[in-house]
């Protein structure tokens, strides 16, 4: 897989970082909401480190 297509992962993974430090910090986090958004970064990490 190509270049772009690895930047377009790292532009993902950091942006679901951004999201779950936002519901986390909110004064009540929605824990299903935050799960899910772990779970996803999780999966792009996954998939960034076997486009490797």
């Amino acid at each position: 897989m190509g270049q772009a297509y690895s930047d377009a992962l790292a532009r993902k993974h950091e942006a679901l970082e951004t999201k779950i430090e936002a519901e986390t910090h909110r004064p009540l986090p929605d824990e299903v909401r935050l799960h899910a958004l772990k779970r996803e970064k999780l999966r792009i990490k996954e998939e960034m480190l076997a486009t490797r």
